[in-house]
């Protein structure tokens, strides 16, 4: 049958897309906020049931350096190049003096150390890791955990 002068186009359904699935995102959204407001405790011990997630702080030559281990996007957990809770493909951030560092683990034997280069973050000592800036030579700044709890 041909269409003819006055008929009109059949009508087509508005698109499913882009208003049903930011409305599924807010209300997502909204149960998370809500999982984590109503049990945070349980929160942060799955986070941290690995080692890696919560901020650490440290005194790093005088000032607070907050310091988070991330495993980022790891596809197989069982990889057998783990050290100490950490894979290759892991780093860490460093806030320290107005610095946004964010420094990927070495492949280096022994314990995690972090380096992209110039800032290197080692943990071979966890109660006073070893923080350095290479600058013709090497600049180590003294740093020693906060317990936690502490108010320095």
């Amino acid at each position: 049958m041909e269409p003819q002068a006055g008929d009109r186009p059949p009508r087509l359904a508005p698109p499913a897309g882009p208003r049903r699935i930011l409305g599924l995102g807010r209300i997502l959204g909204l149960a998370l906020a809500a999982l984590l407001l109503l049990c945070p405790g349980s929160v942060a011990a799955a986070m941290a049931a690995d080692g890696t997630g919560l901020p650490t702080r440290y005194c790093c030559d005088g000032d607070l350096l907050v310091a988070t281990i991330d495993n980022g996007a790891v596809d197989a957990p069982g990889v057998p190049n783990t050290v100490a809770g950490t894979v290759p493909g892991a780093f860490v951030v460093i806030h320290w003096r107005g610095l946004q560092l964010q420094l990927p683990r070495t492949n280096n034997a022994g314990p995690p150390s972090f380096t992209d280069g110039r800032w290197w973050w080692s943990l071979e000592d966890p109660e006073r890791p070893d923080l350095r800036l290479r600058r013709g030579d090497q600049v180590r700044y003294p740093c020693e955990a906060i317990a936690a709890g502490s108010s320095a």
